[in-house]
């Protein structure tokens, strides 16, 4: 099975409007486009009645008690953990794309409506749902697509993995508000095909090189 993309090169850096977060001229950072890319696949294998799309970064900081702070940097040898972008399951074999902002355009505060996806899919919690939790302006359930937004000040470029499984379950047995650690565990012995697609996404200025 294979999964690409027209948003951006495979392994390159996300451009801004994909992100839910960007530097801006002034200084500082604020919210950004918030577009989901354009996804296709192709090759996909016998048998396979639905597909399950996970983004996740696993460059995450597994404490919070230097992010986002002027006057350090997040160690670079900290310990890292996933957190989820974008968890959806039961989408169609067919049609073979999901169009450039079909599911996310702008941050919506509080989250996007779901679970209910369209086309018969539905969208999980993705992990803004706990990062704005104790945020009052912000709180809620985050269902669908919300990009990459990294601490400022972190010492790692972040790494964004796409992966699109091809399952043999019409609906995949996750109720309610599941989460992509959830649909991990039952994504077990029904996987026919997987492939990924992956981009690097950072705020901090000194990470950031001139692109080609």
């Amino acid at each position: 099975m294979r999964l690409w993309s027209e948003s951006w090169t495979n392994g390159d850096r996300i451009p801004a409007r994909y992100a839910a977060g960007r530097i801006l001229e002034a200084g500082g950072v604020g919210f950004s486009d918030n577009l989901n890319p354009h996804l296709a696949w192709s090759e996909l294998p016998d048998g396979a009645r639905s597909m399950v799309l996970i983004c996740h970064d696993f460059d995450v900081p597994s404490r919070g008690e230097d992010v986002n702070r002027d006057d350090r940097e997040v160690p670079v040898d900290l310990e890292r953990v996933d957190f989820f972008h974008w968890v959806l399951v039961d989408l169609p074999p067919v049609p073979t794309v999901i169009a450039e902002g079909e599911y996310s355009r702008g941050f919506t505060p509080r989250g996007k409506p779901g679970p209910q996806a369209g086309k018969g899919a539905r969208h999980g919690l993705n992990d803004y749902t706990g990062w704005f939790a104790g945020d009052p302006q912000r709180a809620g359930r985050y269902y669908g697509y919300d990009g990459p937004f990294p601490p400022f000040n972190d010492s790692l470029v972040h790494h964004y993995v796409f992966t699109l499984y091809a399952v043999a379950l019409q609906r995949l047995p996750v109720e309610g508000d599941f989460t992509g650690a959830q649909v991990r565990e039952q994504l077990a012995g029904q996987v026919l095909a997987e492939a990924t697609f992956s981009g690097t996404y950072t705020l901090n200025r000194r990470l950031l090189v001139p692109a080609a």
